[in-house]
This record gives C-alpha cells, structure tokens and sequence, in this order.
C-alpha cells in the first residue's frame, strides 16, 4: 500500500518519495516493522490465549520436561502470520504476480492449521482435522499456485543470447553503435530508416531492437531474450537447467508442473510440521532458511547479479525480497517468545504455513530442485518419520513383532530419549541447518 502511496507521490515530484523505489529500502523496512509487531503485539496475544485458555494439549511420551509444557498457550502461528502480512501489505508491490502467489499460499495453509488447531483446543479433539481433509487443503493450495506461475504471462525468464556468426551487416551496425545509448544509436537508426533495412533484416531470428544489444566484456554481443519458460535450476551441474518441456507433453506439460508444485508443497509444509516439536526447532530453522532463499530472490531478481553468476535472470522477482524479509523479521521475532522455555508453540497455524511459504518462495524464484539442501533439517525430520513406520511395519509382517529403527520420532525426539537436553538439540540442529544454506549458497558458483 505505502508502495503504491510512494510512488504516486513521486509521479508529482515530492521530494523523498523515490526511496521507496529501493528494493533494500523496502525489505529492511519489512523486517524491521515484522519483528515489531511479533516482539510488540506478540505478548499481547499470548496473554489473549491465556485468557482463552487456549493450551497445549501434552500426551505423555516420557520426553524430558514434556509434562511441564502442558497448558502452553498454541495457536501462536497468528503472530507469525500478522507479521508477514501486514508488513507485505505495506511494502510491496501489491499487483505483482509474485507477491500475490505468496500472500495466497500464506493465507491458505494457515487457515488450514488454524481450522486443526481450533479442533484441537476447542472441540478438545486431539487428532485435529483429519489428514485426508489437510492433504485436500494442501493439493488446493498446489493447484493453486502451480496454475498461477505456469500460466501468468507475468512469470517469465530473461536469458542471455550471443549474436553469434554476425554478417558483416551486424558488424557495421555495432562498429556505429548500435548497442549504444548514445547520439550515434541515433545516427544509425537514420542510416537504417534511409535504406530501408529494418531488424529482422539484419538479424531475423532475435528480431530485437538495435538499442537493446549490448557487449559483454568478451566483446561478443547478445541481447536479453524473455521467453515463457518451465526451466529451473538443478544444482551442481554446469549447464545447470532442466525444463519441464522435456517429458515431452507439449501444450499439456502444466500438467506435470503442477504435479511437481503439489508434492513440493505437501512435503515441505508436513516437514515443517514435523519438525515443530522443540522450543524454537521450527522457528530458527525457517528464519536461516528464509535468509538463503532472500539471497537468491535478490540475485534472481537483479540482473546485473544474474549476468555475473550466469544464473536465470527473473524479472520482478526482487520483489519477493519484501515478502521474505517480512518472513525472517517475523520467525526472529517469534523466537522471542517461543524458544526454551517457551511461552507460546505456533501450532499447525504456524507450522503448516511455514512449510508452504518456503516451498512457494523456492518454487517462484525456480529453485525447487535445491529443497532438500535448503530445508535438509525438514527432510531429516520426514525421512526419520517414513523410516520408522516402514520399519516398523516390515518387521511386524516378518516377524510378528515390529521394531524400531530410532528410539522416538521424529529425529529430534530420538535424541530427547537419549539424553540430550532439547536446547542442545535445538542448537545443533540450528548449526546443520547454517551449513547447509551455506551449502546452498556455494551452489551459484559450484557446479
């Protein structure tokens, strides 16, 4: 809102109004108003729980220091919510296609946690809703936003595209400036305009404008060529994309895209969900994730960065910087009140959404093939969950007895059994969740 504010005081010349115009303006701003409302209004919410008498319901599974959480105000997803979207809603470009997929995907999962929570605490239901009716929810919200970035005219690529083998023709036009700003892109458009050779003459297969080819530092020239595009990124190789075209389905390969959204989707919300079983587990996991999927929103999105890392250049993507910002202020935040001891546990509100944000956002800036490096401490968690019950299963059938891979699942409560104080735990897994966004990071370079 305050963007569109901005900028309408800028078309009248108002001194100061352009700063909005920064996208690292607009981002610190984000985290800065996130963290105040979590930290601010946070408190206040919490003792609202309270009141409601809104706790935590505890089944006692003989972990350390269970009993004592019992009664612990949940719920407490409503303050991460609020403060990603109220900041967003200030900061960001509001008719962005980006952003309006994220605000969807935010909303949507947290109204499915909310609806488990609210059965939970209210209906005194501890199963919550139904797992059929989350997946539905899930699938939903994958189809969704699938639909919205495949189909968009507005989600688009820019890629790099060497004029290779010019005539001499293009030779003489460069040698003139053509790919100059200057008076003699001028020149040459007079020179054009005279003998009648228009673009698609002299160079037919990128039909561009003479001003928009430009010289690398190589001295070879190329222009920015914006298609509609189902390529992402595979991490560590060289020529480091893979299209979604390549199964082959021609105008039906949404159908595949979609697919891969949904699975995305379901998997890294459940992971989350999963993981948020410890003071702060969840919560800190997600804000040092949030700040490796900022940095690639931010090289995505600009195209200077994108040119040097030879990466896919997003347009408009940048702007999804806001919206993470908004996330990391509001997960940091949240910390305030939810790490060991906690005062609040966000509940599937908070957990579900999370998930669904971090699949979105690395879905949007095309980066989904690097989820399980990005979010390796979700994955952990969900692989330790399928181990156990497979096993278990397994052995059951072979030998009428079924046994156990880990003392507890998830990964974090085997570790609970063993001993280790859960703030250990928590630290830990924190430390393996910053090597592996710094593995994620190295990515733009190794291959």
């Amino acid at each position: 809102m305050l963007y569109h504010l901005f900028e309408y005081l800028q078309e009248h010349n108002i001194p100061g109004a352009g700063l909005f115009q920064y996208i690292s303006f607009r981002a610190s701003m984000a985290i800065i108003v996130s963290l105040l409302i979590s930290m601010v209004f946070g408190g206040r919410l919490i003792k609202l729980l309270q009141r409601l008498q809104v706790g935590e319901s505890i089944r006692d599974l003989g972990l350390e220091g269970q009993i004592e959480k019992s009664g612990t105000p949940t719920m407490g997803g409503l303050i991460i919510l609020g403060s990603i979207l109220i900041p967003t809603l200030l900061f960001a470009k509001l008719d962005n296609i980006y952003t309006i997929t994220m605000i969807i995907a935010t909303v949507w999962l947290g109204f499915i946690g909310f609806i488990d929570d609210y059965i939970k605490v209210f209906k005194k239901d501890k199963k919550g809703l139904s797992g059929k009716f989350k997946i539905i929810g899930q699938v939903g919200v994958g189809i969704i936003v699938g639909s919205l970035l495949y189909f968009s005219n507005d989600v688009v690529v820019k890629e790099k595209v060497y004029l290779n083998e010019l005539t001499d023709v293009e030779y003489h036009l460069l040698s003139l400036g053509a790919f100059d700003e200057s008076i003699e892109s001028a020149i040459v458009d007079l020179e054009l305009a005279e003998s009648g050779i228009g673009l698609s003459d002299v160079h037919p297969v990128y039909n561009v404008e003479y001003k928009d080819i430009k010289i690398s530092n190589k001295g070879k020239a190329y222009v920015w060529s914006e298609s509609k595009s189902t390529a992402t990124t595979i991490p560590f190789i060289k020529n480091n994309e893979f299209d979604y075209a390549w199964f082959g389905l021609g105008k039906y390969t949404w159908i595949i895209y979609i697919l891969m959204v949904i699975v995305i989707v379901t998997a890294v919300s459940n992971g989350a969900n999963l993981t948020d079983g410890l003071d702060g587990l969840a919560t800190g996991t997600s804000a040092i994730i949030g700040v490796t999927l900022a940095i690639f929103a931010y090289l995505s999105g600009n195209a200077i960065f994108a040119d040097y890392l030879n990466i896919m250049y997003i347009p408009d993507a940048g702007e999804l910087v806001i919206f993470i910002s908004a996330f990391i202020g509001a997960a940091i935040g949240f910390l305030w009140y939810n790490s060991y001891p906690a005062k609040v546990f966000m509940g599937d509100t908070g957990s579900l959404a999370l998930g669904g944000i971090i699949a979105t956002f690395a879905i949007a800036i095309r980066k989904e093939l690097l989820i399980p490096i990005i979010c390796g401490v979700f994955l952990i968690e969900n692989v330790s969950v399928m181990m156990q019950v497979g096993y278990f299963k397994y052995t059951k059938k072979k030998t009428g007895e079924g046994k156990r891979i880990f003392l507890m699942a998830p990964l974090h409560h085997h570790y609970q059994k063993k001993g280790i104080h859960e703030a250990k735990i928590v630290a830990r897994f924190w430390i393996i969740g910053i090597m592996l966004a710094v593995l994620s990071i190295v990515t733009l370079k190794l291959r």
